[in-house]
């Protein structure tokens, strides 16, 4: 079996709040959720899990590779919603986008303060 990526744990200030809002922006369904864990399945498989922890929260960055018309709905679903973002990671383009890499690019913050990024084309 090759290794391929499973799920992770994101630090939120509210689990539900913070599923909520990455099911709305990915047009994703809620997946079953046990103990601490608010869950949400990717289209891949991959398990998101949103946990209250007892610390303090450390930003991190999730970056999302997304097709087009999912960007177009999700960017409006930002706009819409008054939802600061920048083209770039430094946060020095603020209100626009990127055309980085053949696609297109948005950063932007969560309702915990990690770094959100979606993507239309990958890296490499």
């Amino acid at each position: 079996m090759t290794a391929t990526f499973n799920h992770t744990i994101i630090a939120s200030k509210d689990r539900e709040e913070s599923a909520r809002f990455f099911r709305e922006l990915l047009e994703v369904g809620a997946a079953p959720s046990w103990g601490p864990f608010t869950n949400i399945r990717l289209a891949d498989g991959v398990l998101l899990q949103f946990a209250e922890p007892p610390v303090e929260i450390q930003m991190q960055h999730y970056a999302f590779l997304v097709d087009d018309d999912l960007f177009d709905r999700a960017y409006q679903r930002l706009c819409d919603r008054g939802i600061e973002h920048w083209a770039d990671p430094h946060l020095q383009c603020p209100g626009e986008i990127n055309h980085e890499h053949g696609g297109r690019g948005v950063y932007f913050k969560d309702p915990a303060g990690h770094g959100i990024e979606l993507i239309t084309r990958p890296y490499l």
